[in-house]
C-alpha cells in the first residue's frame, strides 16, 4: 500500500486528501514514498526562510534572552497543537503541519513593529517616482509575504521560483488578505488562493485549524514569556478568568506548588482544555453543517471553532496581554527602536541600491526588492546592517 493510500483510509470525507489536491502551479511527478502534503512540509523545513525563524522575534527581541520564544519555536508549537487536534478530528495532519510551519515565513525582523515600519515605508512611496512598476508598493503584510516567500522568493529549484507548494498549503498560509491585495493576487492567479476573499467562502478545515492553533499557542507562550521577563506576575494573571481557574485547579491538586512549576502546570491545563474545547465544538458544528467534502467546507461558514464560553475567555486573555504585555512601556521602548532600525534601513537601501545582494538587486521594482530583503532579515542581522550602514548603535 502506498503512503497516500495508507493515509487516506483514516481521513474524514471532509478532510483534504492529497490525491484530490488542486495541484501545484508547476506540475511535477508524484514522489514515490511521500504524499504531496508531506513533500510540502519537507520543502518548508529545508527552506532558507524557515531557518531564519530561529532568530526572529515573537514578543521579546532576539538579543534579550535565550529562553524567550522565537518565530521558529512558536511555529513548532503551532504544528504540535494543530497535529494533535487534526488527529482527533480525522483531518490531514501533514497538511496542518505544513501550514503551521510556513505561516510565519514572511515575518519581518522585530515582529509586528518591523512589519508596521516596512508597511509605512512602502505606503509612503505610493504615487511617487520611486514607486516602481504598478503594484510594487502596495504595502506590506506578513501573511501576504509568507505566500510571496513560498511562491517567489525561495531559490532552490532549477525549473521555478519558490517552493511550488500545493494549492491547499498555499491556501492555508494566506489566512488574511485585504480586498485590494486579493484583487492583485486574483489577477495573477484567477480562481486561486485569494478568490475566497473576493467571493466569500472558507479555506479547508486544516487551514482553519492552524489559524486557531496559532491563537492558542501564542496566548499560552506569551503568558510564559511575560512572567519569565518579569513584566507579568501570577497575581495579575489571576484576574484573567481563563488563566485564574487553571491556577486554582493546579493548586487544588498540588497545594504546595509554586514558582515556575505552578506556572507551567496552569498553562498545561489551560492548553489541554482549549484543545479539547476546539475538538468538541468543531465536531458539533461539523455534524450540524452536514458537510461531506472539501468543496462543501469551502462553501460553508468557518467550522473550526471554540465553544462560545471559551471564545469569550480567550478574547479577554488577548485583551489582557495586549494591555499588560504588548503595550508595556519596556516592550514599547524596544519596539520603537526596532521600527527606527527598519525605517532607516529602508531609506539607506533606497539611497544605496548597490548595497543589496545581487539576487535582490535583479528584481523589478527597487522598493519591493528592498522590502523583500529587509523582511528576510533576522533581528540580529538587521541590527548589524543598520549599524554598518548608519554608523549608529540603537541596540547596544
Amino acid at each position: 500500500m502506498s503512503a497516500e493510500a495508507a493515509l487516506s483510509t483514516g481521513l474524514a470525507p471532509y478532510a483534504c486528501h492529497p490525491s484530490r489536491s488542486r495541484g501545484r502551479r508547476f506540475p511535477e511527478p508524484d514522489a514515490p514514498t511521500r504524499t504531496a502534503f508531506q513533500r510540502d512540509r519537507d520543502r518548508i523545513i529545508h527552506s532558507t526562510a524557515f531557518r531564519r525563524l530561529v532568530y526572529k522575534t515573537q514578543v521579546f527581541l532576539n538579543h534579550e534572552g535565550d529562553l524567550f520564544r522565537t518565530r521558529l519555536t512558536h511555529s513548532l508549537e503551532v504544528a504540535q497543537l494543530g497535529r494533535s487536534m487534526a488527529r482527533s478530528l480525522r483531518l490531514n495532519e501533514d497538511l496542518v503541519e505544513a501550514v503551521a510551519l510556513a505561516h510565519d515565513l514572511g515575518h519581518t525582523p522585530f515582529g509586528h513593529a518591523g512589519q508596521d515600519a516596512l508597511n509605512a515605508c512602502l505606503q509612503a512611496l505610493a504615487g511617487t517616482a520611486d514607486a516602481g512598476p504598478a503594484g510594487e508598493t502596495w504595502g506590506f503584510e506578513h501573511n501576504l509575504q509568507s505566500l510571496r516567500v513560498v511562491d517567489a522568493l525561495e531559490e532552490r529549484y532549477p525549473a521555478f521560483d519558490g517552493l511550488n507548494l500545493c494549492f491547499e498549503t498555499r491556501e492555508g498560509i494566506l489566512k488574511h488578505c485585504s480586498r485590494s491585495h486579493a484583487l492583485r493576487l486574483e489577477a495573477r492567479e484567477p480562481g486561486g488562493v485569494a478568490a475566497r476573499f473576493l467571493h466569500g467562502g472558507s479555506p479547508s478545515l486544516e487551514a482553519q485549524l492552524c489559524n486557531l492553533a496559532d491563537e492558542i499557542a501564542y496566548n499560552a507562550h506569551d503568558i510564559d514569556d511575560g512572567v519569565r521577563s518579569g513584566l507579568l506576575t501570577l497575581d495579575q494573571l489571576d484576574e484573567v478568568p481563563l488563566f485564574g481557574r487553571y491556577r486554582e485547579r493546579a493548586l487544588a491538586a498540588h497545594p504546595h506548588l509554586q514558582g515556575r512549576r505552578l506556572l507551567f502546570e496552569s498553562i498545561r491545563l489551560m492548553l489541554s482544555d482549549q484543545v479539547y474545547d476546539v475538538i468538541e465544538a468543531t465536531e458539533g458544528r461539523l455534524r450540524a453543517s452536514g458537510v461531506a467534502s472539501v468543496d462543501e467546507v469551502r462553501q460553508a461558514a468557518p467550522l473550526v471553532t471554540f465553544s462560545e464560553g471559551m471564545r469569550r475567555d480567550s478574547r479577554v486573555l488577548k485583551q489582557f496581554l495586549f494591555r499588560s504585555l504588548y503595550r508595556h512601556p519596556k516592550v514599547l521602548e524596544t519596539t520603537d527602536r526596532a521600527r527606527q532600525v527598519v525605517t532607516e534601513l529602508f531609506g539607506l537601501y533606497m539611497e544605496r541600491p548597490h548595497e543589496l545582494p545581487q539576487a535582490h538587486a535583479r528584481q523589478p521594482g527597487l522598493a519591493r526588492a528592498v522590502a523583500d530583503y529587509i523582511a528576510g532579515m533576522t533581528d540580529r542581522f538587521a541590527i548589524r546592517e543598520h549599524q554598518r550602514l548608519s554608523g549608529r548603535v540603537l541596540f547596544p
